[in-house]
C-alpha cells in the first residue's frame, strides 16, 4: 500500500493556510492504521481546496444539490494487476462553507478542516451514515481519530 496526495488550489483564499494543511494533512496520514487503508490498494489523493462557487458546481453536477458545501468526496478504482487496485480520490473543500461553519460552531478553522478530512476519508474507506446505527459507527470512530490527533469531539 502506498498513499500519495497533491494539494490543488482552485480559490484565492487557500494560499496563506497551505503550510498548516499539509502539516495537517501529514499528521493524518501519519495516522493511516485507525482509518482501515486496506494493505492491497495504492490510494491517490487530490485535495482541492475551492470556494463556495466552485464545490456549488460539483454538488448540483454530481449531487444534484444546487448549493454549496463544506467538502466533497469522490472515489474510483482501477485494478492494475492481480489483487493489486489503484484508488484516485478527491476531497474537495470550500474555504467559505468550512470558514462560516467554523465561525458559527466556535471551532478553529483548522480543527474543522482535520475534522472535514477524517470524515472524507472514513467515507473513501467504506463508511456511511445512511441510517442511524452506520451514522453512530462512523461518528464515533470519527471522535476516536481526531482525539487521537489531539482535537475535541466536534459533536459536542
Amino acid at each position: 500500500m502506498k498513499i500519495k496526495y497533491h494539494i490543488i488550489i482552485k480559490s484565492n483564499n487557500w494560499p496563506r493556510r497551505i503550510r498548516k494543511i499539509d502539516k495537517i494533512i501529514k499528521m493524518i496520514f501519519r495516522k493511516k492504521n485507525m482509518f482501515k487503508f486496506k494493505k492491497n490498494i495504492n490510494y491517490y489523493f487530490n485535495f482541492v481546496l475551492s470556494n463556495d462557487k466552485f464545490i456549488k458546481k460539483y454538488n448540483n453536477t454530481f449531487k444534484k444539490t444546487n448549493k454549496s458545501t463544506d467538502v466533497l468526496s469522490f472515489s474510483s478504482e482501477l485494478k492494475i494487476s492481480y489483487g493489486i487496485i489503484n484508488k484516485y480520490c478527491d476531497i474537495i473543500v470550500s474555504s467559505e462553507t468550512l470558514n462560516a461553519d467554523s465561525i458559527k460552531n466556535k471551532i478553529n478553522f483548522y480543527d474543522h478542516f482535520t475534522h472535514i478530512v477524517v470524515h472524507s476519508l472514513l467515507h473513501i474507506n467504506g463508511y456511511s451514515h445512511s441510517n442511524k446505527k452506520n451514522f453512530l459507527i462512523m461518528k464515533n470512530l470519527e471522535i476516536k481519530i481526531l482525539k487521537n490527533l489531539g482535537i475535541a469531539n466536534p459533536y459536542y
